[in-house]
C-alpha cells in the first residue's frame, strides 16, 4: 500500500470504521502523514503565536480516524479494538503499542476478517 492510498484509505473511505483489519503499512503510511501534518501545524501555530490552537484542531479533526485505524490493526494481529486503551498508559503504552503495530498480523483470516494482504 503507498502513502496516498493508505491515507485516502483511512481518511475518506474508512473515517470512522472500526471493523475489518488494517495491514501494517495502512497504519504506519497514515502515522507518517498524522506526524507531518502536526509539524506543519505546529510551525504555523508558533508563526501565528496561537498557543497550539491549530494544533488542537487538528487532533480533535483526526480522533476519529486514529482511533478506527489503531482498532483495525490490533484486530489484523486477532486482538480485540479494547487494546487501543493501553495508549492511555503513559510510556509503557507507547511502548507497547509501537511493539504490537510493528508485529506481522494474523495469517489468513480470523475473528475480524479476511487477510487484508
Amino acid at each position: 500500500m503507498e502513502f496516498k492510498e493508505a491515507v485516502e484509505t483511512v481518511v475518506k473511505k474508512k473515517y470512522a470504521t472500526f471493523d475489518g483489519r488494517a495491514p501494517r503499512s495502512e497504519y504506519w503510511w497514515y502515522a507518517l502523514a498524522y506526524f507531518i501534518l502536526v509539524l506543519i501545524v505546529g510551525v504555523i501555530d508558533g508563526a501565528l503565536g496561537t498557543a497550539g490552537v491549530l494544533g488542537l484542531i487538528l487532533g480533535l479533526a483526526l480522533l476519529i480516524p486514529t482511533l478506527a485505524v489503531s482498532v483495525r490493526r490490533f484486530h489484523d494481529l486477532d486482538k480485540s479494538g479494547w487494546w487501543v486503551l493501553i495508549f492511555f498508559i503513559p510510556i509503557i503504552g507507547l511502548i507497547a503499542c509501537l511493539y504490537f503495530f510493528t508485529q506481522k498480523g494474523t495469517q489468513g483470516s480470523n475473528r475480524f476478517g479476511s487477510n487484508p494482504l
